[in-house]
């Protein structure tokens, strides 16, 4: 359970933000959101107003949305990095490096600096979690998606470094790995119920089937909670057996 815990989750409405917020709110932890969507404050009256259980900051930097997060709620036990990017499909001998650019600064810079920006509070604390929420494709590769790969390896070393460089202060960073996964982000709701489709993605999946946005939010629960103490520097594939 993940009682007394303070979590923040950035890009909420992306990825597995949702489903994984809904999880630990409901083991216990008092839960933060982020998105870049809550800069205009209907949305993010709106996104309060249907998740009661939930809290949100407006914050948009990593900075800012440390400093915010800290002031309400004092500490921050738990960072939660779901970041997303476009997965662009191009040639390396086409690919625009305006494109490359934009996922780094979206699935690299910004986990970088949100990890920058919360580990002061936990080396005082001497506790402290990082979640980096990635892909599985690092891991084998996919043809025609490099920037996209790259941008994902990038953040997976990063976990890994990072372990290493917080360890002796008490901070476990680790990064989830996932593909195949239903989400509005990479495999919407629409994809998923054509049989064509689906037939083709699961084709490669040893499991032959995709993955639940609960089952990845149980693992990301369980890394956030103290049972996972003794784990860091970790990259976990959750592909169904893919890598």
């Amino acid at each position: 359970m993940l009682n007394d815990k303070v979590v923040l989750i950035s890009n909420v409405e992306h990825f597995v933000g949702d489903p994984v917020a809904a999880e630990l709110a409901a083991q216990g932890a008092t839960v933060v959101c982020h998105d870049a969507s809550f800069e205009d404050a209907s949305v993010a009256e709106s996104y309060a107003a249907a998740h009661p259980d939930l809290n949100v900051t407006r914050a948009q930097r990593p900075q800012e949305i440390v400093e915010d997060v800290t002031g309400t709620q004092g500490r921050i036990d738990v960072v939660i990095c779901n970041d997303a990017g476009a997965a662009v499909r191009a040639p390396i001998e086409s690919a625009a490096t305006t494109d490359l650019r934009s996922a780094l600064e979206e699935m690299v810079v910004f986990p970088f600096e949100m990890a920058g920006a919360v580990v002061p509070q936990m080396k005082e604390r001497r506790s402290g979690k990082i979640l980096f929420v990635t892909s599985a494709t690092p891991l084998r590769g996919l043809p025609n998606y490099s920037m996209y790969v790259t941008a994902r390896g990038a953040t997976n070393a990063l976990a890994v470094s990072l372990a290493q460089e917080l360890g002796r202060d008490n901070i476990q960073v680790n990064a989830i790995a996932p593909n195949y996964v239903e989400s509005p982000t990479y495999f919407p709701p629409e994809l998923v119920s054509d049989p064509e489709a689906l037939a083709k993605m699961t084709h490669n999946i040893p499991l032959k089937r995709l993955g639940k946005p609960e089952e990845v939010a149980a693992l990301i629960a369980f890394y956030a909670s103290d049972q996972s103490d003794f784990i860091t520097g970790h990259v976990m594939p959750f592909a169904g057996g893919w890598a």
